[in-house]
């Protein structure tokens, strides 16, 4: 993922993203205590913002910690959150503190993608889901949508695909229209285009006489002749001052039924 420079100024970037907000320039200004007539001075290149506006602005328009520099290149400042690769020695402690948080979620799946989806670092139980599938799919660097989605990936074995399937896009589209990401819009194009398996997610035959009252859309995914059931959910950190740490996601998976608790501890004996 690379930080696209627009040659148009800060001012219609800043604009686009107050757009995409849906904030009036008034909204925007009593939120970063300035005024309207400010506002509307940066957007049209009437005033160059200060560096500290820029990430005012930008903070309250909830812009990509990637795009801030991208606003502050426009502008002609340098930028401020650095890019750093995720084996570099600053990042030990953070790559430590992940390797932990995976292991002690074992037998539960957890694993962690980067802003394109790409699996940086996954435990046990991600692996015991993945048991069986193409090398071409898990060979590095694998990607966690294309694990998902693909034909010949884990589509075939879940039960709820056409409801899976539908909330991976939608949490796809969000996120592109969040961002200006060239390679997640290439990434849902494609994996969006991925035919379905032949009868996924015509019958979901739940052998249970009553449904459990899930409070999340579950991932029902067969493994070893079972159906395992868990909910999703997805943390990211809190104010990052790193590119790479932003666009990490840390995604567990949390057994949705006692059946599916019973059968994955009995695994870690």
């Amino acid at each position: 993922m690379t930080t696209v420079v627009s040659d148009t100024g800060v001012g219609p970037l800043l604009r686009g993203w107050r757009e995409r907000r849906r904030l009036s320039q008034l909204e925007l200004a009593l939120r970063a205590d300035s005024s309207a007539r400010h506002i509307s001075f940066v957007e049209t290149g009437r005033s160059r913002p200060s560096e500290e506006m820029i990430l005012k602005l930008a903070e309250h328009l909830e812009v990509p910690v990637r795009e801030r520099n991208a606003l502050l290149l426009a502008a002609g400042y340098a930028p401020r959150y650095t890019e750093s690769p995720l084996d570099a020695p600053r990042l030990e402690t953070l790559r430590e503190g992940i390797e932990r948080l995976l292991e002690g979620y074992d037998p539960y799946p957890a694993l962690v993608v980067d802003g394109s989806y790409t699996v940086v670092a996954a435990n046990r139980g991600i692996g015991l889901l993945l048991d069986g599938l193409p090398e071409h799919l898990v060979a590095q660097p694998a990607n966690a949508m294309r694990i998902t989605l693909h034909p010949e990936g884990l589509a075939p074995r879940i039960r709820n695909l056409r409801e899976w399937r539908g909330h991976l896009l939608a949490q796809m589209e969000r996120q592109i229209a969040l961002a200006r990401s060239e390679p997640l819009r290439a990434l849902y194009e494609e994996v969006a285009a991925y035919p379905l398996p032949e009868g996924a997610g015509d019958a979901d035959d739940r052998p249970d006489p009553e449904p459990y009252p899930y409070f999340a859309l579950p991932l029902r995914i067969e493994h070893d002749g079972r159906v395992l059931s868990f909910v999703s959910s997805i943390s990211t950190f809190n104010t990052p001052m790193d590119v790479t740490v932003a666009e990490l996601a840390i995604e567990t998976f949390l057994p949705a039924d006692p059946a599916t608790v019973a059968y994955l501890r009995s695994l870690s004996g």
